[in-house]
């Protein structure tokens, strides 16, 4: 049975993994392409999987 070298990312809560999406602005440019913008979640900057907290060494009193 094959073992993980590491555990497998966490997945950003606040936008379940779709970190990215693309929103129409509505309406056509003069090349009938759809005028789009990205948008990326503030929680994660885009990378879809949640930040874990750094380790630091010693305990605290």
């Amino acid at each position: 049975m094959a073992h993980r070298t590491s555990p497998p990312p966490r997945i950003c809560p606040a936008c379940d993994g779709f970190a990215s999406v693309a929103v129409t602005l509505g309406g056509r440019d003069r090349n009938g392409h759809l005028r789009t913008i990205t948008a990326h979640c503030p929680a994660c900057n885009g990378l879809g999987i949640a930040r874990t907290r750094p380790h630091r060494e010693g305990a605290r009193a």
